[in-house]
């Protein structure tokens, strides 16, 4: 009787836990508003909705399946670096990260997260990020479409007498123009300073950054005067790949016309585009904003060149662009999109979009670049259409709900 009593006792919980403890596989709908293709939409998943679906699933051991039942490439991020799992639960994870090419017209896809017994498929990585000590510093960042670098205190630091080492002291942020999908930030620095700056087939670093703020440097804008914090001082990488990078860089303080300002940038790159996601948190104190600025380089390429610069601005979508013709060395694009932007500057080195900045509050904005010798984006009607199009989907973000399939 005593037997009978506790299991009736334990029918109520059971029927509650059943749907999820039970759950043969996680379903992900995924819809968005726009007609327009989504190519490489990025659709990102707590963990926790997965573990409730499917207590004790481990990245080594999940598929995540479109509708067709194909599986596709997916990484899972750690709710923090080093996050601790001592019962093996999969509690430590973040988010569960994967693509999708929206077509044009189609506004909802189905995908599922299942448990498997064999191991997890490892795939090729298309985003990246990594410190380069080797090479004073540098701090380096790529996906499938395009490289870029910016620079550490070693490259500020003054140059011992007769050593012949580099000296620059900036903020800006650089690219490097690729014509592969792979990986190539290791495969360049391995060649050495003097084979990156030539076109052996994989690309180029051929964009030029100075003192200037490259493409997509920011800081703060008094209404004549431009003032940045100077190279990186700190580094640390939160993702990496395979299909999203995630990294904060870190500077020290700046005087910004008598205000003391900081700021900290989070860098969220993802595989298929040409713009990443860069979050800009300034704090500073006693003002309630500050203007906020980010930039392109009026002179971006090498001596010789001869450069033709079409520069485009859309205040109403936040976008400034350039389109660049050179000499010799093909034509590239370059671009900032600033939501919220309230109007546009330059100054001696800079093109700046403003916007306004609170103290300890993040503004987003997108940079990027693609080059013709790429062979997908080859004029400036392209470039502004991929820029626009992009900045719509800014806007209108896909919307992602879960439910467990039985």
């Amino acid at each position: 009787m005593k037997l009978r009593l506790a299991a009736a006792a334990l029918l109520p919980a059971l029927a509650v836990l059943a749907p999820e403890a039970l759950a043969a596989a996680l379903s992900i709908t995924v819809k968005h508003d726009l007609k327009a293709p989504r190519p490489s939409e990025t659709i990102t998943v707590p963990w926790s909705e997965v573990n409730r679906a499917l207590p004790g699933a481990l990245i080594q051991h999940i598929a995540v399946k479109d509708a067709k039942g194909r599986v596709l490439p997916s990484q899972v991020t750690n709710v923090k670096p080093l996050a601790k799992d001592p019962k093996n639960e999969g509690i430590a994870y973040g988010e569960l990260i994967f693509q999708h090419d929206f077509a044009a017209g189609e506004q909802e896809a189905t995908f599922t997260v299942e448990k498997i017994d064999e191991l997890t498929p490892v795939f090729p990585v298309k985003a990246f990020a990594r410190y380069v000590q080797e090479r004073l510093d540098d701090f380096a960042w790529e996906n499938d479409k395009l490289a870029h670098r910016t620079y550490g205190p070693a490259l500020a630091a003054p140059a011992e007498p007769g050593s012949g080492k580099e000296v620059l002291v900036t903020s800006g942020l650089d690219l490097w123009f690729k014509r592969v999908p792979y990986p190539i930030v290791d495969r360049w620095y391995n060649k050495g300073h003097d084979h990156y700056h030539h076109d052996e087939g994989e690309g180029m670093d051929m964009y030029n950054v100075g003192k200037s703020r490259g493409a997509g440097g920011t800081g703060v804008w008094d209404g004549q005067t431009l003032y940045t914090a100077v190279n990186y001082s700190t580094w640390k990488v939160l993702a990496n790949g395979p299909v999203r990078a995630i990294f904060e860089l870190r500077y020290k303080g700046f005087d910004a016309a008598g205000t003391q300002v900081s700021e900290v940038k989070r860098f969220t790159v993802d595989a298929g585009h040409y713009l990443d996601q860069i979050d800009s948190t300034l704090t500073f104190e006693g003002k309630p904003s500050l203007p906020f600025a980010a930039g392109l380089n009026k002179t971006p390429t090498d001596k010789g060149q001869e450069p033709t610069i079409d520069v485009d601005r859309d205040q109403a979508n936040g976008l400034l662009m350039q389109w660049v013709k050179q000499k010799s060395k093909g034509q590239f694009g370059v671009a900032v999109v600033l939501p919220g932007a309230t109007g546009y500057a330059e100054d001696a080195l800079n093109h700046l979009i403003v916007a306004q900045a609170a103290s300890g509050k993040a503004v987003r904005y997108y940079a990027g670049g693609a080059w013709d010798r790429a062979g997908e984006i080859t004029s400036r009607e392209q470039w502004q259409g991929y820029v626009r199009a992009m900045a719509e989907r800014y806007r209108s973000p896909v919307r992602v709900s879960t439910r467990p399939i039985p």
